[in-house]
């Protein structure tokens, strides 16, 4: 198996503190505003949808830290959840409701152009995507 680049092993440790973070703000203090991004579709208690993507959120992060060998698996996987919560973010720009301080529509829409980037960081920086000269991690 071949070893990341310094960017990438960068990249997947940022993303990885980063998941490890908002997955501790789903279970603390950014609980209610993670609730805000509940879609009213969705038919489960908000509260519960919450704390357990935080508890995923928090484990994706401690895997993309502890299991490098698994790493592109663990990329993919990432990648796939941040698809599986799209939906709420185009829930928040349909609804317009106002959460991190995305209090306008523009906000909220300009916030639906990151989450493509997210899954591009997941693939890219664990090797399962291959950089823009076709190289694997």
């Amino acid at each position: 198996m071949s070893h990341l680049s310094w960017p990438r092993h960068l990249a997947r440790w940022l993303l990885g503190l980063a998941l490890i973070g908002a997955g501790t703000g789903h279970l603390t203090t950014l609980r209610g505003e993670f609730q805000a991004q509940v879609p009213e579709w969705v038919p489960l208690d908000k509260d519960f949808v919450v704390l357990a993507s935080g508890l995923v959120e928090i484990g994706l992060g401690a895997a993309l830290l502890a299991l490098p060998r698994q790493r592109r698996t663990v990329g993919w996987v990432v990648a796939a959840f941040f698809v599986a919560i799209f939906p709420g973010n185009v829930s928040q720009y349909l609804t317009r409701t106002d959460a991190f301080g995305l209090d306008t529509d523009q906000a909220r829409l300009t916030r639906l152009f990151f989450q493509p980037l997210l899954v591009l960081w997941a693939l890219w920086s664990t090797g399962a995507w291959p950089g823009p000269r076709g190289e694997r991690g």
